[in-house]
């Protein structure tokens, strides 16, 4: 007897996940797609509920909460200090300026952030670019992958993995690091950490001269990426899109730049735009470019803040990372708001304080990865099927940011 291993069900679609198309709402050539949660290409647990006509894309709808972890809600239990680990969760590739984003706020509403000792300014800035290069090499190497390039991918998780190593040297922690501390530092750099960075970024310079030519300047690259998922400047300030998401598409806006927070005032860089060399001004390979192009500018970054930290600022026997720690956190009574540029775009945090708690009446974060994903539905009407999967590579979200 022959055994059957799927019968169709006419009532498979309504009894699965909630679409917004329903069967009665398409024409006769018309199909619904279901891109994800459980798929690589969507970089994360992110499902696309996908309208078609042929491989023409009609419409895209996103469906989030696969990995809601809470984290507002768990930061109106907690103490200022004890949230500092859930922020690391959100952007968990980028953990280093998350926390950055979250300490400067407290900071500022308690008052002390000029306070702070330059050593730990720089400190604090030098991790922050160093988790800004493995974000980024994340982005590229998933990204070349997306399109069918396994070699790039292979070569720049190689480079990362020498940041890794050193971040957990620092800390003890891959990944989600708590090492950037109301009012200081978890711990000074450790010794030879200094002329270890000098070594990889020796290293790395002519590894990204490698990754620009085999990826950025590969023929086949520019084939599958310029002249896609064109986004015009005007639809993305609209959509709030940051980062190089909204430089890919022209504009020169970096809050590293705009804000001058922490010592980025006293640091010589540049902001990488989007210009249309291969395509269109906003494309795919925009948005690719000028990631790879932030890279040479956080080595910029990197090298000036290991000058000042071997010379100016360096480490001496009466340094306290912790001197400004305080050890309870209650901000005068307030509604606040603070932002950084992450490697994804602006993360904000919008702070409510009753004046006498530790914890804070509320915390709302404005997540990067989620104002640069509502933009995808524009991106990807008319394009084809394969070219949907470039679109959302371009935009490198992280669902832990966009369900927080």
């Amino acid at each position: 007897m022959q055994q059957v291993q799927y019968k169709y069900r006419p009532e498979n679609l309504t009894i699965s996940e909630p679409n917004k198309y329903k069967p009665e709402d398409l024409y006769s050539e018309e199909m619904v797609l279901n891109l994800g949660p459980q798929h690589p290409s969507t970089h994360g647990v992110l499902r696309l509920e996908v309208l078609t006509d042929g491989e023409i894309v009609v419409d895209v709808v996103s469906h989030l909460g696969y990995l809601h972890r809470c984290f507002e809600k768990h930061a109106e239990s907690l103490p200022f200090n004890q949230i500092i680990p859930y922020v690391d969760r959100m952007d968990y590739v980028a953990a280093m300026n998350s926390e950055l984003a979250y300490v400067m706020g407290i900071e500022k509403m308690l008052g002390i952030d000029k306070d702070l000792p330059k050593r730990v300014e720089y400190i604090r800035v030098l991790v922050a670019e160093l988790n800004r290069l493995a974000s980024h090499f994340i982005a590229i190497g998933t990204y070349a992958l997306d399109i069918g390039a396994a070699t790039p991918f292979l070569w720049i998780f190689r480079d990362r993995e020498h940041i890794m190593r050193m971040l957990e040297w620092l800390c003890g922690a891959r990944m989600l690091y708590n090492y950037v501390w109301v009012g200081g530092l978890f711990y000074d750099l450790p010794v030879g950490f200094e002329e270890r960075c000098r070594e990889f970024i020796d290293y790395l310079k002519p590894k990204l001269v490698e990754l620009q030519q085999l990826v950025i300047e590969n023929h086949i690259f520019i084939n599958r990426t310029a002249n896609i998922g064109v986004l015009p400047l005007p639809m993305a300030i609209n959509y709030g899109c940051t980062g190089p998401v909204l430089r890919g598409s022209g504009l020169k806006w970096d809050l590293r730049k705009v804000d001058s927070y922490s010592v980025y005032g006293e640091i010589d860089f540049d902001i990488p735009v989007g210009k249309g060399e291969m395509g269109k001004v906003g494309d795919c390979w925009d948005r690719n470019n000028v990631r790879v192009l932030e890279c040479w500018e956080s080595v910029k970054i990197i090298e000036q803040c290991l000058e000042k930290l071997t010379k100016e600022h360096k480490r001496t026997t009466d340094f306290d990372p912790q001197a400004l720690v305080p050890k309870k956190i209650r901000p005068p009574k307030m509604d606040f708001y603070c932002r950084a540029e992450n490697p994804k775009g602006e993360l904000g945090f919008f702070f409510r304080t009753d004046g006498r708690s530790d914890i804070p009446t509320r915390v709302k974060a404005r997540a990067c990865s989620f104002n640069n994903l509502s933009v995808l539905p524009e991106l990807s009407r008319g394009g084809m099927i394969a070219d949907l999967v470039a679109v959302i590579g371009s935009l490198d979200v992280v669902m832990g940011e966009v369900d927080r």
